[in-house]
């Protein structure tokens, strides 16, 4: 059964008006606001909000355009976006990390369907993950969830709606079985927010991209079987 449908935070939601309202008597029309894991048709929708809210501050992305494709095909309920009247305006992605910190490799670590953009590559080994092997892999039996990406649409900044996204994003891993917490790394400034998310800081983060540098941050998620008994997950 996919996992869409058992839990309720991602139950297709939207904003209703008045049984009696205009916007109840046309049909065929998109809902106002809708949460939903998503789908690799969104991967251009996704990958047009990260750029203009990355490139211009930091000078890259944290995913391109082939790892959200990847990400997408691989483990879409790792995903949660944002839809205003059909339209994307936030988003996050993940994947699963079975390491205690995102800086470390794993005996044997190989890449679950893509190689790593980060990684080494040794001819008569294949891919050798280095310490940035995080930012592209996904671990099917890890209990971390690494969230790569969490960014908003220009035009709907300044609303709270990171701050939304990132506590429904929270619930709904509190309903998978496989999640026990949740990791990220971030630029120092962005710290505040995400403590304010409830993440805690673990310290800095040997992964660096070019001369950023980052904070790794972490949200337990596991000690809640009373809420799954009791939600519906």
């Amino acid at each position: 059964m996919p996992v869409l449908s058992t839990v309720p935070f991602l139950k297709p939601t939207h904003l209703q008006g008045p049984r009696n309202s205009p916007s109840r008597q046309r049909r065929h029309t998109l809902p106002a606001s809708e949460f939903r894991c998503l789908s690799p048709e969104d991967a251009v929708s996704v990958f047009e909000i990260e750029r203009e809210a990355f490139i211009s501050v930091s000078g890259d992305c944290p995913l391109h355009l082939d790892e959200i494709r990847h990400f997408l095909t691989l483990c879409p309920e790792l995903s949660l976006g944002w839809f205003e009247e059909g339209r994307l305006v936030a988003f996050i992605i993940g994947s699963l990390w079975d390491q205690d910190r995102l800086s470390q490799v794993g005996a044997g670590l190989r890449v679950h369907g893509a190689e790593p953009r980060a990684a080494l590559h040794n001819p008569a080994n294949g891919p050798v993950p280095s310490l940035q092997a995080a930012l592209t892999l996904h671990e099917p039996r890890g209990t971390a969830v690494h969230i790569h990406v969490l960014a908003v649409h220009r035009t709907f900044r300044q609303q709270g709606k990171g701050s939304i996204l990132m506590w429904r994003y929270l619930q709904y891993l509190r309903c998978l079985p496989c999640a026990r917490r949740a990791v990220l790394m971030c630029e120092h400034f962005l710290v505040p927010f995400y403590e304010k998310c409830g993440f805690k800081a673990l310290g800095p983060c040997q992964v660096t991209v070019g001369a950023l540098a980052f904070t790794e941050m972490q949200h337990e998620v596991q000690g809640h079987a009373f809420m799954r008994r009791n939600s519906g997950c």
